[in-house]
């Protein structure tokens, strides 16, 4: 059976939700195989997560300064076991950096690229939702090694003891003089909640919010749910919430298995950002708004009369 190489996302000696999900979607290509980038030591982190969750290999590139230096550490070590190991495809998660390490990685290789796909069968094709979620597309690579970036959140994590036998990689030499660096970095205020691509629950707020004071209403229900907060891209222009938290073309990509959409309209550019989660509800006074035309629950009404009676229901229901 082919290895499939996993690019590992990971932070502060924690897997990332999203790397269980492609080990998920990689055995049903063929042999999982775990690829960490990272300083020394983050592969002992990582190992039980990566081991509980599938990866019969673990590749370990490890490195004094990796963490500090972008996308180019990543690239190089999974071009050279790509090289060596003619795995049957990579996976990598389509986030910022990952959809960047794919797009450079496939040059490198000369093989084909699938971007932000949803769902992976046996046979290497790759489900993709377009234009807002107008089409839905299904794509195959026809040339070299495919590489495959999957969104956040797409698919549903499955347990599986695997091997994880480790194996040390060494650094493929590079030229460092060319490669962009970290100078500093600033943690981002997300307080106790989960953080917006991984979340399994997301409440978003959009210009209905009315004002920065009143998306106070979003994050009540979000806290009681567990949940992330978004933000539309009219909201976070409108100065009612920061722009890391923004849903949409422009913004983030979210799966999750619960959107409520709370006084968003449903612009293409939102829906681009947010389709593809598994179960959708919105609340929105205006009947014709676009946003009941993917919803699987619509409330049609003012939010910050529905939106309260619905966090006291939950909170109720929890004690």
């Amino acid at each position: 059976m082919s290895e499939v190489l996993v690019l590992v996302e990971h932070s502060a000696g924690e897997v990332k939700k999203v790397t269980l999900e492609l080990l998920t979607a990689a055995r049903r290509l063929g042999s999982p195989s775990a690829v960490v980038v990272g300083e020394p030591g983050s592969t002992a982190k990582l190992y039980e997560s990566l081991a509980a969750h599938g990866a019969e290999k673990i590749y370990a590139a490890e490195g004094n300064g990796l963490d500090d230096v972008l996308i180019t550490p990543q690239v190089e070590v999974l071009a050279s076991l790509t090289t060596q190991t003619s795995p049957a495809a990579v996976l990598v998660a389509a986030s910022v950096d990952g959809k960047e390490i794919a797009g450079r990685l496939a040059v490198k290789l000369d093989s084909g690229l699938l971007s932000e796909a949803v769902d992976i069968d046996a046979d290497g094709v790759a489900s993709r939702s377009l234009f807002g979620g107008t089409y839905d597309a299904k794509a195959k690579v026809t040339k070299g090694t495919p590489v495959i970036t999957v969104l956040p959140g797409s698919i549903e994590v499955e347990q599986c003891i695997g091997a994880a036998g480790e194996h040390a990689v060494e650094m493929p030499s590079h030229d460092g003089a060319t490669n962009a660096r970290i100078t500093g970095r600033q943690p981002a205020e997300a307080g106790d909640r989960p953080e917006l691509t991984e979340a399994s629950i997301v409440v978003s707020g959009g210009r209905g919010i009315g004002s920065a004071e009143q998306f106070e209403v979003v994050e009540k229900l979000a806290d009681t749910l567990g949940a992330a907060v978004g933000a539309s891209r009219a909201a976070v222009d409108s100065g009612y919430y920061p722009h890391q938290f923004q849903v949409g073309q422009t913004g983030k990509t979210v799966s999750p298995q619960l959107y409520i959409a709370l006084g968003i309209s449903g612009a293409i550019q939102h829906r681009a950002g947010m389709q593809t989660s598994k179960t959708i509800v919105a609340i929105n006074k205006d009947p014709e708004a676009p946003i009941f035309d993917i919803a699987d629950y619509g409330i049609v009404g003012d939010l910050f009369t529905v939106t309260p009676q619905l966090t006291d229901e939950i909170t109720t229901r929890k004690g």
